[in-house]
């Protein structure tokens, strides 16, 4: 079964120094239709403006991932973390028994856009942690390079949870192949760019979510960046 989740039919907040729109339930916006899928609860799509940003807040027992598309953006924690991601950066933080942080665009001059992906964890209770990791284009062009996994495996960054995140840049025509194990099922979205995924032509910030199907094929249509979840 495919169930397609167009980018103008998520939820959008905005105001002077946000622009974000929800594939899932998030925040103000409620939808429930859209609830989550497996394990995944978030995918944000955020374009900060220069200077500004989410100021301390609180999370607790939530497996959460940034991924910078355009800009940089800057990390603290109440850990005693303090990092500038940017593109091809992937930051995992686990919240575990409660843990306070900050983002904002460090930059004063250019806004940033990113991705915020909330992964439920299988574990709860568990000490916060913090890691990140650089994934060059070279190593992700034409090829799905593993980013998070629930044991760090094949260098990616290890997360409390049970899905793995593949990630890949496509040009018009390269195509890479994804096989589900039996119970799996997964989730594709659209960073930027075109991409058919199992012969559905899909847009920047479209996603679609794939049961029983057991091979995903993702062939790009035009330059495009791509994130598969492989879920329980």
């Amino acid at each position: 079964m495919t169930r397609l989740r167009p980018a103008n039919e998520r939820g959008h907040a905005r105001q002077g120094w946000l622009d974000s729109y929800h594939t899932f339930s998030f925040g103000h916006y409620y939808d429930p239709e859209h609830l989550g899928f497996s394990n995944l609860r978030v995918i944000n799509d955020d374009t900060v403006v220069p200077g500004a940003g989410f100021g301390s807040h609180g999370h607790q027992d939530m497996e959460i991932i940034s991924y910078v598309l355009d800009g940089a953006l800057e990390h603290k924690d109440s850990m005693g973390n303090g990092s500038v991601i940017r593109p091809g950066d992937v930051q995992r933080m686990s919240a575990g028994t409660g843990v306070q942080h900050s983002e904002y665009n460090h930059s004063k001059t250019a806004p940033v856009h990113f991705l915020q992906i909330w992964l439920e964890p299988n574990r709860f209770g568990v000490e916060p942690g913090y890691a990140e990791k650089h994934f060059s284009p070279e190593e992700r062009r034409g090829r799905l390079v593993l980013l998070v996994s629930p044991d760090g495996r094949d260098g990616s960054l290890s997360a409390h949870q049970n899905g793995l995140l593949y990630g890949s840049l496509l040009e018009a025509g390269e195509a890479v192949e994804h096989s589900l194990a039996a119970g799996r099922r997964a989730y594709v979205h659209v960073a930027r760019g075109r991409v058919a995924v199992n012969g559905q032509p899909l847009d920047s910030g479209d996603g679609v979510a794939l049961d029983d199907v057991g091979q995903v094929r993702l062939e790009g249509l035009g330059h495009a960046e791509v994130l598969l979840f492989d879920l329980a």
